[in-house]
């Protein structure tokens, strides 16, 4: 969410920045908002007014009455009264109108970083940079799954009866080499000087449209039947409302966290050859990195934070790039995004692994995560990434380090979290 008080002095700029993001039909917001703002800060001025006046008339109708005056103070009683019903009426509306202006300000998209190339959809995503050589072995490479079953490894099919589509079970070899990624990928981050954290699974609907625009939440979140509470899609949800309503001292800025969790996403409009198996789920878990910074040092700990996802999957022998998101890819509340993608042997081209994110103090804004500096109190910044989510990247490690016979090596630094194991050996 933006500052409504940049919105009311840069109408154009706002304009200007959601016509970048392709949203067009929301131009007749701003001027709405600012209509209705308006209003609001004239109900607020009478409002004030009224209640001053108020102040003073109770005086002077004490007086008066100890002057024995007793009409006249009678006559200013009658006005007090009037003023009362109208400062009533102003209160209410005030209310209304503030409530208005909230709901338009929460879906008018953030203000986007100058260096964000302008495109309408994820097709006008530029590279950035390669990291490590893409391979394509002379042999073939099956389907994620087919790997798996060779090692006895998954079961969708009794994960359909028990759940649905999108689930599975994750069994042997396989499902220790999914816990074995997540806790390497947690003692990676410690080392790096991340808290580790196991935050809450489930957040109040305030922390929801805190962390979140209204079309990502009715695309993901699940929602608990009676209860104000939501599944997380991510453990960013829980971390940022960790400092929902707080001031917080500069100098013990930055927090840098990473957390594990559980996530569920209702994954609307998945389809296609990649969307089988375990690629587009609605029960994973993951490896995430969270900061809450001062404001000027947003744009290192943006850089910072996709390096470590780049690192970790260097380290386990996975070629991976980096890709910035487009104006029209951008989320509502992010400043700058983007993508990291594991090459796919099998595919021949990179996929999907994890996303890095500034959204400057749009969150911070939402749920007033505040900083008190020598300057006075400000918002905070707040930025997040993946560090690793599996299963989806056992495919990436999966295609990457399978040899010929159907075995796969283990990279050196994960062996310590496979009881020293150097490969899997195909069982079937």
């Amino acid at each position: 969410m933006i500052d409504l008080k940049f919105l009311r002095e840069n109408p154009e700029i706002v304009k200007q920045n959601i016509k970048n993001k392709f949203q067009d039909q929301k131009l007749p917001l701003v001027d709405e908002v600012i209509a209705l703002d308006l209003q609001s800060r004239q109900a607020k001025q009478e409002a004030d007014s009224l209640r001053a006046n108020r102040n003073t008339v109770s005086k002077q109708i004490g007086a008066l009455m100890g002057q024995g005056k007793k009409e006249e103070a009678m006559a200013l009683k009658e006005q007090v009264q009037k003023d009362a019903k109208r400062l009533e009426e102003l209160e209410e509306q005030e209310k209304t109108l503030q409530e208005k202006v909230n709901q338009i300000m929460m879906t008018i998209p953030n203000i986007i970083d100058p260096s964000v190339p302008i495109g309408k959809d994820d097709s006008c995503n530029v590279e950035i940079e390669k990291f490590g050589e893409p391979i394509v072995p002379d042999f073939e490479i099956p389907y994620h799954t087919e790997i798996m079953e060779r090692f006895c490894g998954i079961d969708l099919d009794a994960a359909g009866k028990v759940a649905g589509n999108g689930f599975y079970y994750l069994m042997g070899d396989i499902a220790r080499l999914h816990s074995a990624v997540i806790s390497y990928a947690r003692d990676f981050m410690i080392d790096r000087g991340f808290t580790y954290c196991v935050p809450p699974f489930m957040i109040r609907s305030n922390v929801v449209t805190g962390v979140m625009s209204f079309d990502e939440m009715d695309a993901m979140m699940y929602k608990i039947e009676g209860e104000d509470l939501y599944l997380i899609g991510t453990s960013e949800h829980s971390m940022i409302g960790k400092f929902i309503d707080t001031i917080n001292e500069e100098d013990k800025l930055p927090y840098t966290l990473t957390s594990y969790s559980p996530c569920f996403r209702k994954e609307k409009g998945a389809h296609g050859i990649e969307e089988r198996g375990v690629y587009r789920i609605h029960q994973f878990e993951k490896q995430e990195m969270i900061v809450v910074c001062k404001p000027e040092e947003s744009p290192m700990w943006y850089e910072k934070l996709w390096q470590n996802t780049v690192d970790l999957f260097r380290s386990l022998d996975v070629p991976v790039r980096t890709l910035e998101c487009c104006s029209g890819d951008l989320a509502d509340l992010k400043v700058k995004s983007c993508d990291v993608e594991a090459w796919s042997p099998r595919q021949k081209k990179y996929f999907e692994v994890g996303s890095c994110s500034n959204l400057g103090d749009a969150q911070a804004r939402r749920l007033k995560i505040r900083v008190k500096g020598k300057d006075g109190k400000y918002f905070a910044h707040t930025l997040n990434n993946t560090v690793v989510a599996p299963p989806r990247m056992l495919i990436a490690f999966l295609e990457n380090n399978l040899n010929p016979d159907g075995s796969v090596n283990i990279p050196e630094a994960l062996r310590p979290y496979m009881g020293g194991k150097e490969k899997l050996e195909v069982v079937k």
